[in-house]
């Protein structure tokens, strides 16, 4: 998975958002290292979509802007598998430097 795509699948868990807000918290949860430019969010977005991670979420107003999008329990697990992976990964390499330093 990509570091993206993942920030994505992070921003939607906990409520849906519209695309300047995905960016937005992006940037947030990466503490400003991660600026997504709109060409790589709705990519991502596309892609997402279509693989059924997210589904839109209607709001009153429907224009591309304020389009949002929400989680669905398929990006959910797919979120928290990587993340495991993620975890075991952290894991194997603390150990490795453990290691070289004894």
């Amino acid at each position: 998975m990509t570091e993206p795509v993942l920030l994505i699948l992070l921003s939607l868990a906990d409520k849906p958002r519209h695309g300047y807000a995905l960016m937005k918290d992006i940037e947030t949860l990466s503490a400003g290292r991660v600026r997504m430019t709109t060409g790589t969010l709705y990519g991502a977005l596309r892609r997402l979509l279509e693989d059924s991670w997210i589904e839109r979420f209607d709001q009153e107003d429907t224009s591309r802007e304020k389009q949002a999008y929400r989680l669905t329990s398929v990006g959910r697990k797919q979120m928290a598998t990587e993340l495991d992976r993620m975890k075991q990964l952290t894991r194997a390499a603390a150990a490795r430097l453990r290691a070289r330093e004894a």
